[in-house]
């Protein structure tokens, strides 16, 4: 049984062919299509508005220089949202709950925003391994810890994301296997963890949004640092 509850994080295939590229591209559906006209009915409308204020509140933070990023951070918060909805759905696939898929994406946009400080602005992006006013002789032992502070921050971000929808995932499954179990024997207590079942797929869903936000704030903030 220990065994089935984690089965639900192996990527699904057919014929030996894995299908989460298939899966990963599925939100792309959601998102309103080409037309002549920018606002064809209310659920477009209703798309544009939440993608206007996502962008806005990811712009909030950075500078001018940095709303050059909109379309890929806006585009990616879109990204993990639909992904991360779309697998409390039952019967279905999280990409996100990969951590080779989360790293993926974190490792490649954290280090454009470390390059882009080191093209733009060298010394003051080197600044941040020595806080000014350091004692000499913890300069060597806070240079190492603040390197090793920035380099594990692709990892944070990807180890985040994935442990925090793996655990709710497996919650979900383990109440809604115990709701199951308890139906025939004990009914009452099957309807409270029936309940309790129901309040923890609301926390859930708030979940999913907080930490696509959290995912794309950070690199938002990663980025104010070295522009």
């Amino acid at each position: 049984m220990n065994l089935s509850f984690f089965d639900q994080f192996s990527s699904p295939s057919f014929l030996g062919i894995p299908l989460i590229l298939i899966s990963m591209t599925f939100p792309a559906l959601l998102l309103p299509s080409l037309d002549n006209r920018w606002i064809t009915n209310r659920l477009s409308t209703l798309q544009l508005w939440f993608i206007n204020l996502v962008t806005k509140q990811l712009m909030m933070p950075l500078d001018k220089k940095g709303h050059k990023w909109a379309l890929i951070l806006t585009s990616l918060m879109i990204f993990l949202l639909l992904i991360n909805l779309l697998g409390l759905l039952p019967y279905t696939f999280t990409p996100t709950t990969q951590l080779s898929m989360n790293l993926a994406l974190a490792f490649p946009l954290w280090l454009a925003t470390l390059l882009t400080g080191l093209r733009n602005q060298p010394s003051a992006s080197l600044a941040h391994l020595l806080p000014e006013g350091t004692p000499t002789p913890l300069i060597p032992a806070l240079i190492l810890i603040e390197t090793t502070s920035l380099l594990i921050r692709p990892l944070a971000l990807g180890v985040r994301l994935t442990a925090n929808l793996t655990a709710g995932h497996l919650l979900i499954q383990l109440i809604s296997t115990a709701t199951t179990a308890l139906f025939s024997t004990m009914p009452v207590v099957s309807l409270l963890t029936f309940l309790v079942l129901f309040l923890l797929t609301i926390l859930e869903v708030a979940v999913a949004m907080i930490q696509a936000y959290v995912f794309v704030l950070l690199l938002s903030l990663y980025l104010q640092e070295n522009i």
